[in-house]
């Protein structure tokens, strides 16, 4: 069941990369045909724009995403236990250990970056840490040193990467259409008035698809850090507990934003993913995630 669980999650992940790269070049063969009235111009400069754009946000995303969340590394001497604790599950993954650090904030939350295991981290806050137990603490420990041994941080960091180019390149395609670039630019009476509408349509909606599609591969790799934390500790018990101390705590972390939401073991935004809709939560549901982990 476990083993079934990890290869279907990662077979879902490769499909939903797939349909966001498709996505991506659709929006550049929309924008080229109603910019220069052909579909390869545009698909050309969404491929320079993403060979910028892509290897600046992995570069970058690391320290960034430690500096906004108000993170402090720590050293051994700081907090023992802890360290032991990650020290413990990154032999078991098999990956170099993760520098260690803590958020001051009393929501329990823990989150993981680093695109690739040799520069990863893991924080966790200061609510969690007086909350859970060690049994409990592995399975959190266990679910974030998952992220990094599957890459996932790396995977998060291209979709946001895609998303924001995506949302660059239509933001272009909007204003040239507003301002009367399409017409000069080619927009002639050689085009086809139905495939014009489906480029409009098309650059209009291609940032909401985006967006559907990067919470989608999030959800996904939540459930395959689930299953890959039991892999590693051989008790799904702690992380089951862990998940229901956190899911029952309604404070929100008060560092945490938007564009890294989705890398915390829990959604960070208690009170506003009550009004949200299943297809725009960062998170599967924690029911659904505790039922998954009991089947293992």
């Amino acid at each position: 069941m476990l083993y079934q669980q990890i290869n279907q999650n990662k077979r879902k992940t490769v499909l939903l990369v797939a349909l966001f790269s498709v996505l991506v070049l659709v929006l550049g063969s929309a924008i080229g045909y109603l910019l220069n009235n052909d579909f390869v111009s545009g698909v050309i400069i969404t491929i320079i724009v993403l060979a910028i754009y892509v290897p600046i946000t992995l570069k970058t995303a690391n320290a960034q995403v430690l500096k906004m969340s108000g993170s402090k590394e720590i050293q051994r001497k700081d907090h023992p236990q802890l360290f032991g604790v990650v020290e413990e599950l990154s032999i078991a993954a098999r990956i170099p250990m993760p520098k260690v650090y803590i958020v001051e904030d009393p929501a329990p939350n823990a989150f993981a970056t680093g695109t690739k295991p040799e520069k990863g981290a893991v924080a966790f806050t200061t609510g969690l840490l007086d909350r859970l137990n060690r049994e409990e603490l592995s399975g959190v420990a266990a679910h974030e040193i998952a992220h990094i041994r599957n890459y996932d941080i790396r995977l998060m960091t291209i979709c946001v990467a895609l998303v924001g180019v995506i949302v660059l390149v239509a933001n272009i395609g909007s204003r040239m259409m507003l301002f009367g670039g399409a017409r000069r630019g080619g927009g002639n009476n050689k085009s086809n008035p139905i495939l014009m509408i489906l480029a409009i349509v098309l650059v209009i909606l291609a940032p909401i698809a985006a967006q559907f599609v990067k919470l989608a591969v999030s959800r996904n790799r939540e459930y395959l850090a689930d299953a890959s934390a039991v892999e590693f500790t051989r008790n799904p018990k702690g992380l089951i507990n862990a998940l229901n101390k956190i899911s029952q705590d309604p404070n929100d972390v008060k560092e945490a934003k938007e564009a890294t939401a989705s890398m915390y073991i829990s959604n960070p935004f208690k009170k506003k993913r009550k009004k949200k809709s299943s297809l725009w939560s960062t998170h599967p549901p924690m029911e659904s995630r505790i039922e998954q982990l009991k089947n293992m």
